[in-house]
């Protein structure tokens, strides 16, 4: 059978691509050096807009996913028992009006397992040696489990293979950023006496920053910043902590009267912030840990690589079987990505610079002007939506259509459509198609019937009656006309099809 993608790493983003592309029928094999899934916590928290995306792989997985992790409907800044702000993640506009805490290790047991039932298993043991870009193919060269080497040519590479990446570094791309001068712990352990309902708890300190995560009942990520880095010195690298270490950062930072037992996990780590300037080379993409690492801070990580592989899959699915041309769509892939990856390194470092603030007065002041800034509804609202990803958009896509409408009442063009619970989510299913949120006329019939590769047959009830919207197979909005616009619609398929140059006037 012939491969469509090759995709190289079996961690959450590797996963989550192979699995949105067997969705769309493409022929994927996924292969991984490591000999089996991770057995750590890793990256903890699932964002409501993940849920969303997970939502539309379809087969119940969303539900499984809920069934093995914890919610958490709050996060919350403290200084010893005092709260200085709080984010209700209630308050967004979503079905999962939560975070999910869920081990890393169950995130990709639950996608390995979907992935199967695509009839894919992951290649373990198998590595990706090296690969040669062509302009029709890319010849990747493999090393199998019994030392024998595997030369095959595929349409299209995805660098899934994490902050270490043999694709990056095939590809001679350089990781542009800085790393944060602070050595943290990170400490899955057992914790009694954790005030309030389960939530995530951070607390500013004037030693440094204590963040508490729960994963079940009893069990609890802790992290925390213990001075400067020793990586830069010679033979430099932080011990591990012990339970001890991690006791008394509690006793000292906390509200107090918090105990650690059974410790399932201790470690310490430095935080780099960089990225890639672009996400793609020819047939050879990169995403996740490959095109971007940052501050651990909102544990968007995870998240944001599988958003990364959510938003190629679509777009290699259309091209690949001939509905989309190559440029506008794939295109569009590398200045999407990189642009959120470029807001998520600026913002989560703003967090962790923020968090671990030195100097007692500078630190007063913080928690003053936090405390006052934080308070209001809607700046809590906003950070609701940062958080939960709910905020994540498009504005400047290549793929948006020259001036959009503006309506009224319904999302701007490059904004998330609104999911309503009365419909499935636009991308849901086998088969990639963007959906027209628009009045049922003939002559809006006529346009989606030239296009059925693109979009689907049928009209769903617009936002407001004054205008039409163009959903994406990801659920962002690209174009927005007036509700009898049909000429706009039609140029802007005819360019999604590569039978027209310019988007839509």
């Amino acid at each position: 059978m012939a491969i469509d993608v090759l995709v190289a790493g079996a961690g959450p983003v590797g996963l989550a691509m192979a699995c949105e592309l067997a969705r769309y029928g493409m022929h994927v094999r996924i292969i991984d050096k490591n000999n089996a899934r991770t057995d750590k916590s890793k990256a903890l928290v699932v964002w409501p807009r993940t849920l969303e995306l997970i939502d539309r792989m379809g087969a119940g997985t969303t539900d499984k996913f809920l069934a093995a992790g914890m919610k958490i409907e709050s996060v919350n800044i403290l200084t010893g028992k005092k709260q200085i702000a709080r984010a209700d993640l209630t308050s967004i506009d979503s079905a999962y009006k939560f975070a999910l805490m869920i081990p890393q290790s169950e995130t990709e047991r639950l996608l390995e397992e979907h992935l199967a039932t695509h009839g894919v298993k992951v290649e373990r043991c198998t590595e990706l040696k090296s690969f040669s870009p062509h302009d029709l193919s890319v010849t990747c060269t493999i090393a199998r489990p019994d030392d024998s080497t595997e030369t095959l040519d595929v349409p299209w590479l995805a660098g899934c293979d994490g902050a270490h990446s043999v694709v990056r570094h095939g590809l001679g791309m350089e990781f542009h950023g800085s790393t944060m001068l602070l050595d943290w712990v990170l400490a899955d352990v057992h914790l009694a006496g954790v005030p309030g309902a389960p939530a995530v708890n951070i607390w500013w300190h004037t030693d440094g920053a204590l963040a508490v995560f729960p994963l079940s009942d009893v069990r609890y990520r802790v992290i925390a910043d213990v001075g400067e880095s020793k990586s830069s010195e010679v033979g430099g690298h932080r011990p591990d902590p012990t339970l001890g270490d991690v006791q008394k950062i509690l006793d000292e930072r906390g509200p107090g009267g918090i105990t650690a037992s059974t410790a399932v996990w201790l470690g310490s780590f430095t935080i780099n912030e960089r990225k890639v300037s672009n996400y793609r080379a020819g047939r050879v993409f990169l995403c996740g840990d490959a095109a971007h690492v940052h501050s651990p801070a909102g544990g968007q990580g995870m998240n944001t690589g599988i958003h990364d592989a959510c938003n190629l899959a679509w777009k290699l699915a259309m091209v690949g079987r001939g509905a989309c041309a190559d440029n506008p769509v794939l295109s569009s892939f590398s200045p999407e990505r990189s642009g959120i990856a470029k807001i998520l390194l600026e913002a989560t470092g703003r967090a962790t610079q923020l968090a671990v603030l030195k100097g007692r007065v500078a630190q007063t002041i913080r928690n003053h002007v936090a405390s006052l800034v934080l308070g209001f509804s809607p700046v809590q609202h906003e950070i609701a939506d940062v958080l939960t990803e709910i905020a994540i958009g498009y504005p400047d896509s290549p793929l948006n259509a020259a001036h959009s409408a503006h309506i009224k009442s319904g999302p701007a063009v490059g904004k998330r459509a609104p999911i309503r619970a009365s419909e499935s989510p636009v991308g849901a299913g086998n088969v990639p198609r963007f959906a027209l949120f628009g009045a049922d006329t003939p002559e809006v019939r006529a346009v989606l019937a030239k296009y059925p590769a693109i979009v689907e047959q049928s009209p769903r009830a617009p936002f407001d009656d004054g205008g039409m919207w163009l959903v994406r197979p990801d659920g962002y909005v690209a174009l927005v006309a007036k509700a009898a616009a049909t000429s706009d619609l039609d140029h802007y398929l005819s360019w999604l099809a590569g039978t027209q140059s310019t988007t839509a006037r």
